[in-house]
């Protein structure tokens, strides 16, 4: 990640942070929070599914110029009913915002969330970045989350927060 990746991150957390959302931090950006170097290309996020925590996110997300990729409105991603809809008629996995000056900057929000949250969110890691505090899901659960995606660069991912989990408890 360069610099310029490290301050749009750091935007995204501090508005976020602002509107008091509970969000983590997951995905290639976690890995590299902890120190692993990877390529990644968006920001994954877990949300509280609360109603008034979601509408602070696409509150959030509206007010930084963020849209959806797919053609539907931000609010249509509080509604549970439309969350079950997009994943039993579409196989959606992720809600995923773009910007449409950067259309690169991509933040993929899971709609189906394979962790219990709440667990989750009692054992994030807070990470500092500039003024901004970022919460990071723990190393525990980024191992679990990326077992349960099976893909080649989760396995890669596993291995090496495996060794980092391991160095902490030395």
């Amino acid at each position: 990640m360069d610099r310029s990746d490290i301050s749009y991150f750091e935007e995204i957390a501090g508005s976020l942070n602002k509107k008091r959302v509970r969000y983590l931090v997951v995905g290639g950006v976690a890995v590299n929070l902890y120190g692993i170097e990877r390529m990644t290309a968006d920001l994954d996020l877990i949300v509280g599914f609360e109603e008034d925590n979601l509408e602070k996110f696409v509150s959030a997300m509206k007010e930084l110029g963020y849209k959806p990729k797919v053609p539907v409105k931000a609010e249509d991603l509080i509604s549970p009913a439309k969350r079950k809809e997009w994943i039993k008629e579409k196989g959606m996995k992720v809600f995923s915002f773009y910007h449409p000056k950067h259309p690169f900057r991509l933040i993929d929000v899971l709609i189906e969330i394979p962790v219990d949250f709440e667990t989750a969110y009692a054992k994030r890691v807070k990470t500092k970045s500039s003024d901004v505090i970022t919460p990071l899901a723990s190393v525990d659960t980024l191992i679990r989350l990326k077992e349960i995606a099976g893909r080649p660069q989760d396995t890669a991912d596993i291995y090496h927060l495996k060794r980092i989990k391991g160095e902490k408890q030395k």
